[in-house]
């Protein structure tokens, strides 16, 4: 809801019972990362209501008047920065209620979410399963590669960011998660980027945004360690949306409720096509 007042607006959002957790992620990167996020105003973190500041132009609406994709060369590197200095605050947020995807429950998690999932074909339940064992391996190794786990936005494309004075706001953490930082990228790159400008699967080489990204991470890993590293977490990112999808739409009702847990199934393919 916007609230007019003298000489700006402020925005008022209510999240639902299962997101209240939000007002909190807000709160913990506001201390030492505001500059990356909207600036609270007022926050109620029981009801997880907040007052927040405007945070400027949507990101969406300057790429489509820019007609390009580089302004994400400029946020990725940002966003993996604030991952990074967030390190530190993973227990707060794991306390203020965040779901908790770190790798050593991801893989029980899916094995769970394939008992509840609705929407996919026999064929692909049976390769689902199939494939549990080399899910629980892909979290070992990727654990093995020592980059710590920390806040991940789980749902960052063009619609959650904003860019005001120069800076670029992170917005709606409202589906954020403790995992591995890198789960972030598959919904940015492979379910945003990747469609380019006229939103066309795969119209864009995004090896220019991956390594943008990963640059900030090199203090753990270098070259392909780290590009192998990051090839794993994009196939686990979106097993964890799907896990975050069914988490919350499992509580909301009919229609609404069917209507987002059709997406699970979706995640759950885009897992797949990586899969070799």
């Amino acid at each position: 809801m916007r609230v007019p007042v003298e000489g700006a607006s402020l925005w008022f959002k209510a999240n639902m019972p299962s997101q209240a957790y939000e007002a909190a992620v807000l709160a913990i990167l506001g201390r030492h990362r505001s500059r990356r996020v909207p600036e609270l105003w007022a926050v109620d973190l029981e009801r997880g209501w907040m007052l927040m500041k405007d945070a400027g132009v949507l990101l969406g609406d300057v790429v489509a008047r820019e007609r390009s994709l580089s302004r994400w060369l400029d946020l990725l590197p940002l966003y993996a920065q604030l991952q990074l200095d967030a390190t530190g605050d993973a227990e707060a947020f794991l306390r203020a209620g965040v779901p908790d995807r770190r790798l050593g429950s991801l893989a029980s998690q899916y094995t769970r979410l394939l008992d509840e999932v609705r929407g996919l074909a026999p064929e692909e339940v049976v390769r689902l399963r199939r494939l549990q064992p080399a899910v629980s391996q892909m979290c070992d190794e990727l654990a093995a590669s020592g980059i710590p786990e920390t806040i991940q936005h789980n749902d960052l494309h063009e619609g959650q960011v904003f860019v005001r004075d120069g800076r670029y706001l992170i917005s709606d953490w409202a589906e954020s998660c403790v995992s591995h930082p890198f789960f972030t990228m598959a919904v940015t790159l492979e379910g945003n980027i990747a469609w380019g400008l006229d939103d066309v699967r795969g119209s864009v080489d995004v090896a220019p945004y991956r390594d943008a990204y990963l640059e900030p991470f090199t203090v753990y890993e270098q070259g392909l360690q780290l590009r192998s590293a990051f090839t794993t977490a994009l196939r686990l990112g979106w097993i964890c949306r799907a896990i975050d999808v069914q988490r919350w739409a499992s509580r909301l009702a009919p229609p609404d409720r069917d209507k987002h847990l059709d997406g699970v199934a979706i995640r759950l393919r885009m897992f797949l096509s990586g899969i070799r």
